[in-house]
C-alpha cells in the first residue's frame, strides 16, 4: 500500500496515526496465518487507486479479498475521499467502491481515479448549493455514495460511456468541468455543464 500526503492533517487522525494504520494494513496483508487472508491466493484481490485533486494525497490499496473488505484499507480510502472543506470523514459505501473497481476493470486501467469530490458534509453541500443550484439538496455525496472524478489517461467521454454501460447507478457528465459524477443511487443519466 502506498500513501502520500502533502497537505495538512485531520484532527484526531494525524499523519503519524495514518502511517501506523497503513503499516498495520501491510502487516495484515503479509500475515499468512490470518483467517481473513487464508487461501487468499485463490481469491480475487480488488485494488483501487485514488489521487485527490485538491489535497494532492493519494492511495493505492487492496480493499477487498474474495468477499472480505479490509477495514484498514477502507479507512485509508475514507480519509482520501473526506470532505476537504471541513475535514469530516464518512465511510464510503462499498457498493460505490465495487462500482469503481468494475469501471477500472472495464477500462483495463491501473490509472488512479482523480477525485474532484468524494464525501461532502451537509455544510459543504449547502455551501455548494448556494453557489450552484444544480447541486442536489439531498446529494448522495452526503451519504458517501457518490464521487466526482476523472482519469487523465482516459478521454472523459470514454470514461462516461464505460460507466453508463455498467448500469450501476447515476452518471452525470460535466465536460466543461472535466469530470463525471458516479453514484450508487437509481440508474439515471444527465449532462451538466
Amino acid at each position: 500500500m502506498q500513501y502520500t500526503e502533502t497537505g495538512g492533517h485531520q484532527k484526531g487522525f494525524t499523519r503519524r496515526n495514518f502511517v501506523k494504520t497503513s503499516l498495520f494494513s501491510i502487516m495484515g496483508l503479509l500475515t499468512s496465518g490470518s483467517a481473513l487472508f487464508a487461501g487468499s491466493a485463490l481469491r480475487e484481490k480488488k485494488v483501487l487507486a485514488f489521487y485527490n485533486y485538491y489535497t494532492r494525497e493519494s492511495c493505492h490499496v487492496i480493499y477487498n479479498i474474495g468477499e472480505n473488505y479490509i477495514p484498514r484499507s477502507l479507512a485509508v480510502i475514507d480519509y482520501i475521499l473526506r470532505d476537504r472543506r471541513t475535514g469530516e470523514i464518512k465511510p464510503i459505501d462499498t457498493n460505490l467502491l465495487d462500482l469503481l473497481y468494475n469501471l477500472k476493470t472495464r477500462l483495463n486501467s491501473d490509472s488512479p481515479f482523480f477525485i474532484v469530490s468524494g464525501y461532502r458534509s451537509e455544510k459543504t453541500n449547502n455551501f455548494l448549493r448556494r453557489k450552484n443550484r444544480s447541486v442536489a439538496k439531498n446529494s448522495l455525496h452526503i451519504q458517501g455514495q457518490a464521487v466526482d472524478l476523472y482519469m487523465p489517461t482516459c478521454r472523459l467521454s470514454k470514461l462516461r460511456q464505460a460507466a453508463v454501460e455498467l448500469k450501476g447507478g447515476g452518471i452525470g457528465y460535466y465536460p466543461t468541468h472535466r469530470f463525471i459524477h458516479i453514484d450508487v443511487g437509481s440508474v439515471r443519466y444527465w449532462n451538466g455543464s
